[in-house]
């Protein structure tokens, strides 16, 4: 029998819509643990640009190819998502000094509610730091191009 403890990490985010930073992140921590669950928050009193289905089809389509990469949906607690789930990380990246404090502030209160999870946090790359799904889909919504935003095999027409 193995006794041995996986190292499991959830990365929760609303993904509205998966940019390059995001993939970056997850592509780049894959080496770190033995699977990273990609936890898809359904949020009801949150508008979002893109139905969750459709946002958990497209980060499918990123990761189709890598077997230690799940994508679920999850609603409330992100530490009760992560006991249900045998999750001992909570992963997240960080592009600012400003998401360092948010993040800091969520991590120890993750910490209080439940102390068996560590929250990991991973530097986004210089090149993605002014990339957030918000200034993406304000891009989409003025008919910008948002090709450089998004990771290969996404396009405009998926998001539609």
């Amino acid at each position: 029998m193995n006794n041995i403890k996986k190292r499991i990490a959830l990365f929760p985010g609303s993904f509205d819509p998966f940019t390059v930073g995001h993939e970056s992140v997850v592509k780049r921590a894959l080496p770190l643990f033995d699977k990273i669950i990609i936890g898809v928050g359904d949020n009801s009193s949150k508008t979002t640009m893109m139905n969750i289905d459709k946002r958990i089809m497209l980060i499918g389509k990123v990761f189709s190819g890598e077997p230690d990469v799940e994508i679920r949906t999850y609603s409330g607690l992100t530490v009760d998502f992560c006991k249900k789930n045998n999750c001992n990380y909570i992963l997240r990246g960080l592009r600012t000094s400003a998401d360092f404090e948010f993040e800091r502030a969520i991590g120890q209160a993750n910490k209080l509610l439940e102390n068996s999870i560590e929250t990991v946090f991973l530097l986004t790359l210089p090149e993605h730091t002014f990339i957030s799904s918000s200034i993406v889909r304000d891009i989409i919504k003025n008919e910008g191009d948002i090709s450089h935003f998004l990771p290969s095999g996404i396009t405009i027409e998926d998001l539609g």
